[in-house]
């Protein structure tokens, strides 16, 4: 018994010694008190709102109505011409009124705030982009404290500061670091929010923070990583502490050090031995290690701090060559050729976007076969969540700063705050595996240079030497500097695109934003012959579907020529355009959802030619990016997935266009081309099988051929004689590539427009199995079924749509939900046939 009681009492002894190692930080939600809106009149005042937003918090209450609705964009621009007030009053508890250094922080602020606490103004911002915080220990009382944030109206500012400049400049917008996009843009509506955008908080520490915590990557390798731990501490005494660090929960160092009062900053080496390495999609796998130091006073952990990153070393690869200058990005020592898109802010309303919304939106990410996203610089930087997802997917992501499309301002104050707002940015960030490239901006450069800005603006000499200036000194001096203090490992490209899409020497050298196709009118043909080292920027407009317009539009009002669809299509020539090329290569349809869909086949179609050029042309050319992921509101742009998070025809031929394998045909005068693409890591062995087929189902010529496949490739697999171009309105060539049993890649070749096939009329015939949580669609027919569109209730996925389906040929499609699956009882179906 003596002894049990001794172990018990052992036991306890160890128990309450691991409860000494516990954070005595307090932290308060600030963002969940009881918030009241009102604008300055007093003429609006709504209760119990979330302070996010202020159009948000109208919206909840009913005094106005859905922004994104017919046309009330137009009638709601009232609301950022406003100043706002929110208010709250709180209660605190006495354990964390007893603490050291009590700091009220916003992670963001939307965007000119001041902020009073009990009366008393306690800070001022004018960045939507930056972190804000105060100590207000000296503040705060127990019961009743008034909190008011004064939001004054970004417009009202703009204009002001623009009489004061002597200068104008491109934009209004650009004398404010504010999400550029919010003013409108050609894909999106003018809403300028002000808020409470980011959480905000209390947080209390009795001895010291860590305020800061970098994993340095100096050296990585297969046989070792050399890591350096840099850790900014802020304490609030001058003591003794001890400095645990541990990686994967082992400890690796631990060091005694005598912290300074205010803030130290300490540099920790860790070695590591034959690491496991972070990979882009696939090239292997996305392994994270666990990071966590300790600060340790007198026994007690005070504060704690861990992060999740992989290990990896990123290069730009920038090599003259007999032609120009490469942009070729390496992880790890090999090549990646860049598959992805352009993303944009989900939402006008950034505060909305739920941890949901970022999980669907990247998984159909991976799910497309895309290894990078660019971060493009007109709207926000991400939440955390966005970079953690794409840490865990492998998808690299290029950072743009926030400046898109603008001269900046000239004065000292606007280039401290973005010395500041980047100095947070890259801290926040640097710790992600998938950040692969910083990127100063969007298109300023270019537009400096081709955009006639000098002329059009009837900007003096001075004027235009002081505006060049001031882009270089933020550009070419305060960005760089920052990235090569905080995080030198990491590239830094100035400009996107290097030079303009107009200028030959743009294909031969860095990136390019190729819009010949679109602004310049071309034709897609010009897609396979305008093809650049890498192909940043590109794209083709396609509408939302018709479940999409159905829920921000009336029913009376769709059609073409309704105000409501003109609200929702931003671009100034932009039906002319989906026209102009429609009729190129379509006959044009009367009924307006047929227009819609045809819309969304002539985007389809068009970017999968550039996708395939971009691909054949491997090394010359190493990553294709199109214009653009995601939508921020409903609308007819050039998006692939639309607002609703619904695939657009594009993203469904994407998945296939961004495969491991692609087979791709390459029309010239005389012959056909076939290539084979492959972006594996690892060569294989396959069989090339090809058929000219007409659309009755007869087969007219046959063949195959065994392959070696090579790893990393874009090669000329075989030519064919265009023997059959006297019966080309009714013949497909289609060629399939077969891996381990396995059919890895198909494409098909038509050999005059879509408006010339002869289709004949297809009889579809279907079954649906319902399962547990999903259906499966079986689709077979007699003759060819092009561009196969299948409607359905509700909001789930299909594998596959917009798709051909050969003569007699079964084709087997799943159908999942992610929200509560509802049994599919019908669908509807359209094809290219059906059309009038």
């Amino acid at each position: 018994m003596k002894k049990s009681l001794r172990m018990f009492a052992v036991l306890l002894f160890i128990t309450s010694i691991g409860c000494r190692h516990r954070s005595v930080k307090n932290r308060m939600n600030l963002k969940q008190l009881q918030w009241q809106l009102s604008d300055t009149n007093d003429s609006i005042i709504v209760h119990n709102i979330n302070p996010s937003d202020v159009h948000l918090a109208l919206l909840e209450k009913g005094v106005i109505p859905n922004p994104f609705y017919g046309e009330n964009e137009e009638k709601l621009q009232w609301i950022g011409k406003r100043d706002w007030i929110f208010s709250t009053r709180f209660s605190i508890a006495e354990t964390m009124l007893k603490q050291q250094n009590i700091q009220m922080v916003f992670e963001g602020l939307d965007t000119y705030a001041t902020v009073f606490l009990n009366g008393t103004e306690i800070l001022k911002s004018d960045n939507m982009f930056r972190k804000w915080e105060v100590n207000v220990t000296w503040l705060l009382r127990k019961k009743d404290n008034e909190l008011q944030v004064l939001f004054r109206s970004p417009e009202k500012i703009n204009e002001q500061k623009q009489a004061q400049a002597g200068y104008v400049l491109p934009e209004i917008r650009g004398f404010t670091r504010k999400a550029a996009y919010q003013f409108g843009w050609d894909w999106g509506p003018r809403f300028v929010t002000m808020g409470i955008w980011k959480p905000a908080y209390l947080i209390a520490a009795h001895s010291a923070t860590i305020n800061d915590f970098f994993v340095e990557q100096k050296e990585v390798s297969q046989q070792k990583a050399l890591l350096l731990l840099r850790t900014k501490i802020r304490s609030f005494s001058s003591q003794k502490a001890v400095i645990n660090s541990y990686v994967n929960d082992t400890l690796k160092d631990r060091e005694e050090i005598y912290l300074q009062k205010g803030d130290n900053n300490l540099s920790i080496p860790i070695d590591l031995s034959n690491p496991k390495l972070w990979w882009p999609n696939g090239m292997g796998q996305q392994i994270l290690y666990t990071f966590k130091q300790q600060i340790v006073i007198k026994g007690i952990t005070v504060a704690e701090k861990e992060l999740k990153t992989g290990l990896r070393a990123v290069k730009l690869l920038l090599k003259k060559d007999s032609i120009g200058k490469s942009f070729t990005f390496q992880i790890n020592g090999k090549r990646v050729f860049a598959k992805g898109a352009n993303v944009i802010p989900m939402d006008n309303f950034p505060s909305r976007i739920s941890n949901k919304r970022y999980r669907t939106l990247l998984s159909d990410v991976k799910a497309a076969h895309m290894n990078m996203l660019r971060v493009w610089g007109g709207g926000t930087y991400e939440n955390n969540l966005f970079y953690h997802l794409c840490d865990s997917l492998g998808i690299m992501v290029w950072q743009d700063f926030m400046f898109a499309d603008n001269m900046v301002p000239t004065d000292s104050s606007f280039a401290n705050n973005v010395k500041k707002e980047t100095e947070e940015q890259i801290r926040r960030l640097r710790n992600h595996p998938s950040l692969v490239l910083w990127c100063g901006n969007n298109e300023i450069k270019e537009a400096w240079n081709n955009w006639g800005w000098q002329q059009s603006l009837h900007y003096s000499p001075e004027d235009s030497a002081r505006l060049w200036h001031a882009y270089q000194h933020i550009f070419n001096g305060i960005i760089p500097a920052n990235i090569q203090k905080l995080d030198p490992e990491t590239p830094y490209w100035p400009s996107s695109p290097s030079i303009g899409w107009g200028h030959p020497e743009a294909f031969r050298n860095g990136d390019v934003h190729y819009w010949g196709v679109w602004w310049g009118k071309e034709p897609f043909e010009q897609y396979t012959k305008k093809v650049g080292r890498f192909m940043s920027e590109y794209g083709f407009q396609g509408m939302p579907s018709m479940k999409s317009i159905k829920q921000f539009c009336p029913s009376n009002e769709r059609n073409l020529s309704s105000k409501t669809m003109q609200v929702h299509q931003k671009h100034p020539f932009g039906w002319q355009n989906i026209r102009r090329y429609m009729q190129r290569d379509y006959n044009i349809p009367t009924r307006f959802e047929d227009y819609d869909y045809v819309s969304q086949l002539i985007q389809m179609e068009g970017l999968s030619k550039a996708i395939e050029a971009h691909r054949r042309a491997k090394p010359y050319c190493m990553g294709t990016l199109y214009w653009q992921l995601n939508d921020c509101w409903p609308v007819t742009s050039w998006s692939s997935i639309d607002y609703y998070g619904r695939w657009k025809a594009l993203q469904y031929r994407v998945v296939k266009d961004y495969a491991p394998y692609l087979l791709s045909f390459q029309k010239t005068e005389r012959q056909m081309a076939l290539w084979l693409i492959s972006d594996t890591t690892c060569p294989s062995k396959g069989t090339l099988s090809w058929q000219f087929i007409d659309f009755d189902g007869t087969i007219l010529e046959k063949g195959k051929k065994e392959l070696a496949v090579p790893a990393d490739s874009s090669w000329k697999v075989m030519h064919f004689a265009n023997h059959f171009l006297n019966d080309s309105t009714h013949i497909v060539l289609v060629a399939t590539l077969t891996i381990q049993n396995r059919k890895s890649a198909r494409s098909l070749h038509y050999f005059v427009k879509p408006k010339n096939l002869k289709l004949p009329p297809s009889h579809l015939s279907y079954t649906i199995q319902n399962r547990a949580k999903s259906a499966i669609i079986t689709l077979t027919t007699d003759h060819l079924a092009k561009n196969v569109r299948i409607g359905y209730q509700g909001d789930g996925r299909l594998s596959n749509n917009y798709f051909d389906l050969l003569p007699n040929e079964t084709q087997v499609i799943r159908y999942s939900s992610k929200k509560s699956f509802v049994p599919l009882k019908k669908i509807t179906l359209k094809t290219l046939a059906d059309i009038q």
